[in-house]
C-alpha cells in the first residue's frame, strides 16, 4: 500500500529521522508515537505529500484514495455542515453542486441535458447506492452534530472539528492520515470513532496522545526515536513492553562489554611487561581491540515528575453545591444541582461537549455566578484552578521563573528545579511565557499548581497538548495525591489513573453522581462508553 525508502529528515543542522525504510501494509492500523518535537507530525506530513523529506521517497499504490484530517476547522466558514463533510469527495462534490445549478436555469438546452447526463454518471461512479445525502448525515448525527444545514460559521470550534473529522472518514479512503483526531472529542464521539477506524480494511497512520484509543485501534506502533522510526506489532501496550525489553537488553550486553573491557585491560596491564605471559596479553589486547562497545542511544521520550503536595490539611468541611441553577439562554446547564465533596474524594466530570463540564468548573471557582443556588468553600480549602484557555491567557513577555515567581513563591532556586521536573532546561526557562507551544503552557501551569501546593485541585482538560509520558505522570501525580481532585477529561486512562467519583452531566440539567470508577460506572451502561 505504502512503501518508505530511505527517507532522512532534517530542519537545518536538526536531523530528525534518516534511513527509514518501512512498508505499510493493507488491514494494519499503524500508532504513530513519540515525544513531542521528535518528529511524528513531521512524518504523516511527509506520508500524504504536505511536505518533501530532504532525502528518499514515498511510493502509494495507484488508484488508491487517500484521506488527509483537515487541520484548518475555519476553512470552510461559508459550507453548510453537510456540504462541507460531501467535500470530502471532491469529485462527487463538484459534480452534485454542478448539477444542482443547472437543475435551477431557466431553460434546459440540449448542451445542459448533455452535461447532466455526465455529471450523473460521475455522480453514478463516485456513489453507486445514491445515499451520499444519508452516509453525510448519519456520521455528523454520530458526533452530535444533528442540524445539517447549519453554516458553519455558526458552530463552535471544537465542532468544526468534528466536521473536518467527518469529512474524511465520508469517502471511505483506502489510506487514512490522521493527526491527533480524537481533540475535541467527548468520551462518546472517541468510542464512536473508534469503532468506525476498526471497520477500516485499508491502511491507517494516527498520531494520538490518548492511550487507551491507542490501545483501542492501531494495530501496529510506529515509533519515532533514536533518530529512527521502528515498526512494533500490536498496539500501544505492547509497544511499551517490548521497547523497554529491548532497552534493558541492550544495557545488559553493554554492561556485559563493559566488565568483559575491564578484565582484559587488567590482564594486558598486569602481564604485558611478563615474557612468559607476552602471547596471551598480545592476544588480549587483539581481543579488545575487537570489542565493540556501542553507546546506548538517548531516547528524545522525557517523562515529567509532577508530584502534588499540600500547604494545609483539610478539614471536615470541603466543598458543597446547593440547588445549583444556570442557563445560557433557553440552555438549561443545572437545574437545582446538589453536590457535596467528601474527605478522600477524586472526581471526574465527564459528558458530552457544550453540557457544562467548563461551567461547572467556573461556578465552583467563583469565575461565573449561578443563576440561583450557593456554593460553599470550607475555610481550610486553598484551591487550585486549571482552565481550559490556560493556553490564551499565558501571554506575558516574562520568562517561565519570572512568571511563577510571586509573593507566595520567592524562592528562585525552588522555582527553577520544580520547572526542571516539568523538562524545562535552564536554557528553556529564559523563553518567554508568550513564546511556549501548546504543551509547554500546560506544563507550565502544572509547575504553578506544584510550587502553591493547593489542598483542592480543580483541573478543565489538562492533559490536552500533553504528550503520552505526561499524561502517564499527571494520572499517577493526581493518583497519590493526599487531597481532593475534581477533573474534567475525555481521556479514558488518565481517569481510571485517579476517579473513584465521577459526574456524568447529560445534557439539559440531567446529572448523574456515581460513586466508584470510571470503569464500574462504565460497566451500568448498556452502551459502549
Amino acid at each position: 500500500m505504502v512503501e518508505i525508502k530511505n527517507l532522512t529528515m532534517r530542519f537545518g543542522t536538526q536531523l530528525l529521522f534518516e534511513d527509514i525504510n518501512l512498508t505499510l501494509n493493507k488491514g494494519n492500523r499503524y500508532g504513530l508515537i513519540g515525544a513531542n518535537g521528535a518528529g511524528k507530525s513531521t512524518f504523516l506530513k511527509i506520508l500524504s505529500g504536505e511536505i518533501e523529506a530532504s532525502s528518499g521517497e514515498i511510493s502509494i499504490d495507484s488508484g488508491l484514495k487517500v484521506g488527509v484530517l483537515g487541520q484548518d476547522q475555519f476553512a470552510f466558514e461559508n459550507f453548510t455542515l453537510k456540504d462541507a463533510v460531501l467535500y470530502g469527495n471532491k469529485r462527487l462534490y463538484d459534480a452534485v453542486k454542478e448539477k444542482e445549478r443547472l437543475y435551477m436555469s431557466e431553460e434546459f438546452t440540449d448542451e445542459i441535458n448533455e452535461r447532466l447526463s455526465e455529471l450523473e454518471i460521475i455522480t453514478a461512479e463516485e456513489d453507486p447506492t445514491y445515499e451520499y445525502e444519508t452516509r453525510c448525515e448519519r456520521i455528523l448525527s454520530s458526533l452530535g452534530l444533528n442540524e445539517y444545514d447549519k453554516l458553519m460559521s455558526e458552530i463552535e470550534n471544537s465542532d468544526k472539528f468534528k466536521v473536518l473529522l467527518a469529512q474524511v472518514l465520508f469517502p471511505k479512503p483506502d489510506i487514512l492520515f490522521l493527526d491527533e483526531p480524537t481533540n475535541n472529542l467527548d468520551i462518546e464521539a472517541i468510542s464512536w470513532l473508534e469503532n468506525e477506524l476498526n471497520r477500516h480494511d485499508g491502511t491507517m497512520v494516527v498520531i494520538s496522545h490518548d492511550r487507551h484509543f491507542l490501545n483501542g485501534v492501531c494495530t501496529d506502533i510506529l515509533d519515532v526515536d533514536f533518530k529512527k522510526v521502528r515498526e512494533f506489532a500490536g498496539n500501544y501496550d505492547d509497544w511499551y513492553i517490548a521497547s523497554n525489553l529491548i532497552q534493558k537488553q541492550a544495557q545488559m550486553e553493554r554492561d556485559k562489554k563493559l566488565k568483559e573491557k575491564e578484565e582484559l585491560e587488567k590482564f594486558i596491564a598486569r602481564f604485558s611487561a611478563n615474557a612468559s605471559k607476552a602471547k596471551q596479553a598480545t592476544s588480549r589486547q587483539k581481543k579488545l581491540d575487537k570489542l565493540d562497545i556501542s553507546d546506548i542511544l538517548t531516547s528524545s521520550r522525557r517523562e515529567p515528575s509532577i508530584v502534588f503536595k499540600m500547604n494545609r490539611e483539610i478539614g471536615n468541611e470541603i466543598l458543597e453545591l446547593n440547588e445549583i441553577s444556570k442557563s445560557f439562554g433557553e440552555k438549561i446547564i443545572f437545574d437545582k444541582f446538589n453536590f457535596k465533596l467528601e474527605k478522600g474524594d477524586k472526581v471526574a466530570i465527564i459528558g458530552k461537549n457544550g453540557v457544562g463540564k467548563s461551567t461547572l468548573c467556573k461556578i465552583i471557582t467563583a469565575e461565573i455566578l449561578p443563576d440561583s443556588g450557593s456554593v460553599h468553600l470550607g475555610a481550610t480549602i486553598e484551591p487550585g484552578y486549571f482552565a481550559q484557555d490556560i493556553n490564551s491567557k499565558l501571554t506575558s513577555d516574562l520568562k517561565l521563573y519570572e512568571h511563577l515567581q510571586d509573593s507566595k513563591n520567592k524562592d528562585l532556586d525552588e522555582i527553577r528545579r520544580c520547572l526542571g521536573r516539568m523538562l524545562f532546561s535552564g536554557a528553556e526557562q529564559e523563553k518567554s511565557v508568550k513564546d511556549l507551544s501548546g504543551g509547554e503552557k500546560h506544563r507550565v501551569m502544572l509547575s504553578k499548581l506544584m510550587l502553591i501546593k493547593p489542598n483542592l485541585l480543580i483541573l478543565d482538560e489538562p492533559n490536552n497538548h500533553l504528550d503520552l509520558e505526561a499524561i502517564i505522570a499527571l494520572g499517577e501525580a493526581l493518583y497519590q495525591f493526599r487531597g481532593n481532585v475534581i477533573c474534567v477529561s475525555h481521556d479514558r486512562e488518565l481517569i481510571d489513573a485517579f476517579a473513584n467519583r465521577i459526574i456524568h452531566l447529560k445534557g439539559d440539567g440531567e446529572v448523574v453522581d456515581f460513586r466508584g470508577s470510571f470503569e464500574e460506572y462504565r460497566n451500568t451502561l448498556y452502551q459502549d462508553y
